[in-house]
């Protein structure tokens, strides 16, 4: 593999830290990704069963708090598209732009994709079970010293290094 230059982890840190700051003063609220894909996954659910939305108090709670409709409303679903845009100029601007699937000699292709998408699958899941992805419960909640980001962020970072071991052919 070729080595490849990254930006400084330290400085790409003060620069998020920046970010969330400003995003805070100006929203109130801080970063994240998973409220976006809510409202999503929401406005679909709306469109193709209406009834079955009526019905169901999830959707009422989360029309009523929400106010319902097209998921633009959202700004969170800006975040996201922003998200997605800056890292393909990222990639574009410091031509890594390509596409490739990295994985270890021991593993093949399809086992990367199975797992990555197994592993993306339950992190969603659990991000809507804790209420928040780890940008908005653990990176915006440990930002204000809340209790439940610094353990939602022991959680993550625990839990990665139990199913790490177990794991680690796929990566090694």
């Amino acid at each position: 593999m070729n080595e490849t230059k990254y930006m400084n982890p330290y400085l790409a840190g003060f620069f998020l830290g920046l970010i969330l700051l400003a995003t805070i003063y100006i929203t109130g609220r801080g970063l994240g990704a998973s409220g976006a894909v809510k409202s999503a996954v929401v406005a679909t659910v709306e469109s193709v069963a209406p009834a079955h939305t009526a019905n169901t108090n999830f959707y009422k709670e989360y029309s009523d708090e929400h106010g319902g409709g097209s998921p633009l409303k959202n700004w969170l679903v800006f975040e996201v598209i922003g998200v997605i845009i800056g890292a393909f100029i990222s990639g574009l601007v410091s031509n890594r732009l390509k596409f490739t699937i990295e994985h270890s000699s021991k593993t093949t292709t399809r086992i990367r994709i199975a797992g990555a998408l197994i592993g993306g699958a339950l992190f969603g899941f659990g991000a809507q079970l804790g209420r928040g992805c780890t940008s908005g419960a653990a990176l915006s909640g440990m930002a204000v010293l809340s209790f439940g980001g610094i353990i939602t962020m022991i959680a993550i970072f625990g839990g990665a290094y139990a199913f790490a071991y177990f794991f680690r052919k796929l990566w090694l």
